[in-house]
């Protein structure tokens, strides 16, 4: 398996990094809630990872392409006017007089909102993607971009074995599944050794009175491990 460092250039010209056994070992998303903007469902998804180990970095190059595709009419939430395509744009002072901003839809690296809550400062920066279809409701792709932390920054770290990469508010579609989102990633292991791996997972619409039953136990949505 090839295993590059997007810190080295551009990302469509990465360089060669050393290699690693720990790393990225599956996808999942929990369900926080239906109806947090009406007609929606709320999902939170995250990068599962080992003990120790850090997500530095989000990515699409030539070999492990990002992208979002929504399926059988399926959208996403957008507050275009207070909201963007990460977290850093999402401002948490703004939830008292925009309670919807909350629940937009947007990427990251383990905080939630721009003031870096939970880990008090939000370092996120992006690189290369045309975020114009997301912050439309719909698709978004790119074989050259990234969303990324430096691996100083704490937001990288996980949290009980995973690293929240996402939020998506979804209104439902017609198909089995309503989203598809498939990307690169790099981090650190415990020991400091970079690694690299990609997956992809389909996110459906839970099923009635799945919030109810499960409270905020969450669906989790895992793959096999690709890289």
């Amino acid at each position: 398996m090839k295993r590059f460092s997007i810190f080295a250039g551009t990302v469509g010209g990465l360089a060669l990094a050393g290699t690693a056994t720990a790393g990225l070992n599956s996808l999942s998303y929990d369900l926080v809630g239906e109806d947090l903007v009406a007609g929606t469902y709320t999902v939170r998804l995250y990068a599962d990872v080992d003990a120790g180990d850090r997500v530095d970095a989000v990515y699409g190059n030539s070999d492990s392409s990002f992208m979002i595709n929504m399926n059988g009419g399926a959208s996403t939430y957008q507050n275009t006017t207070y909201g963007g395509a990460t977290s850093k744009s999402i401002n948490s002072a703004f939830f008292a007089i925009v309670p919807s901003l909350e629940w937009d839809s947007y990427v990251t690296i383990g905080c939630l909102h721009s003031d870096g809550y939970p880990f008090g400062g939000n370092a996120l920066q992006d690189i290369g993607i045309d975020w114009s279809g997301f912050e439309a409701g719909g698709d978004v792709s790119s074989d050259n971009g990234t969303w990324f932390v430096t691996p100083a920054d704490a937001q990288g770290e996980e949290q009980g074995g995973r690293v929240l990469i996402a939020q998506f508010s979804i209104y439902a579609g017609s198909g089995d599944y309503d989203m598809m989102f498939s990307a690169g990633f790099q981090g650190k292991d415990a020991s400091g050794v970079t690694w690299n791996g990609a997956d992809s997972v389909q996110i459906a619409v839970p099923a009635p009175g799945a919030l109810a039953l499960l409270g905020l136990a969450g669906i989790a949505g895992r793959r096999r491990r690709r890289g």
